[in-house]
């Protein structure tokens, strides 16, 4: 996709905008996950829009995207900069805020589960591991970080508790953890940790997917305890 395209005109200028916001993001979206741009630095609108050859107005949308997220943060006469990097006060938090809902969240998901959505499910996760070849390692990586958010969210929603849906998604807990995982091992045993989720989910039995969550985000954790040593 080339990201001048936005600058063209003819019958697809209602529909080109959007596409170069997606190119935008998606590069920003990168670096910040890569720590390219390292955590609270600063984001200059117009030094980003030089480097990827479009106005300004597809990398404010796609700032405004990211700050929803929680990557990006806006200050008053600042401007925007990366959000900075979790403390280990954070990281513990998030964790047992974690290991309080998802384990549940699993377990109602087995009891909800009918064939329609484990198939869902099971493409979902297939799509961690496949998918579209990305192109690099930085991009394979975040492609794997939004997989794996997807992943989660779409557990807590065939559980049927959107309250406790909603209160996960709020913390964005999966984008910022994945900016700690960058250097470390963290995709293969994540897939295979989600192979017991599926297995408990497909065997129809809710403790076992209560169990098999619980594991899976304990050993998240203890795989990113490294990144404060």
């Amino acid at each position: 996709m080339g990201l001048a395209a936005e600058r063209e005109g003819g019958g697809e200028a209602s529909v080109r905008p959007v596409s170069v916001v997606d190119g935008v993001y998606d590069s920003i979206y990168e670096r910040l996950m890569s720590l390219e741009i390292a955590p609270g630095a600063r984001i200059p609108i117009d030094v980003i829009a030089r480097d990827l050859n479009v106005s300004q107005t597809p990398v404010r949308e796609a700032m405004s995207r990211l700050e929803r997220e929680g990557l990006v943060r806006k200050a008053h006469l600042i401007g925007y900069s990366a959000a900075p990097q979790l403390t280990r006060k954070q990281f513990e938090d998030l964790f047992n805020f974690r290991l309080l809902l998802e384990p549940d969240g699993a377990r109602l998901a087995a009891m909800n589960m009918t064939p329609e959505v484990l198939t869902g499910l099971e493409e979902a996760a297939a799509d961690m591991g496949h998918g579209e070849p990305p192109v690099d390692r930085t991009s394979r990586y975040s492609r794997f970080a939004r997989t794996d958010a997807h992943f989660h969210d779409r557990i807590l929603k065939i559980a049927g508790n959107e309250v406790m849906r909603h209160a996960l998604a709020d913390q964005h807990i999966h984008l910022h953890l994945f900016r700690l995982m960058f250097h470390t091992r963290v995709t293969q045993e994540a897939l295979e940790e989600h192979e017991s989720l599926l297995s408990a989910f497909r065997a129809g039995d809710p403790a076992a997917a209560e169990a098999a969550m619980r594991e899976h985000i304990s050993r998240s954790r203890d795989r990113l305890l490294s990144a404060f040593e």
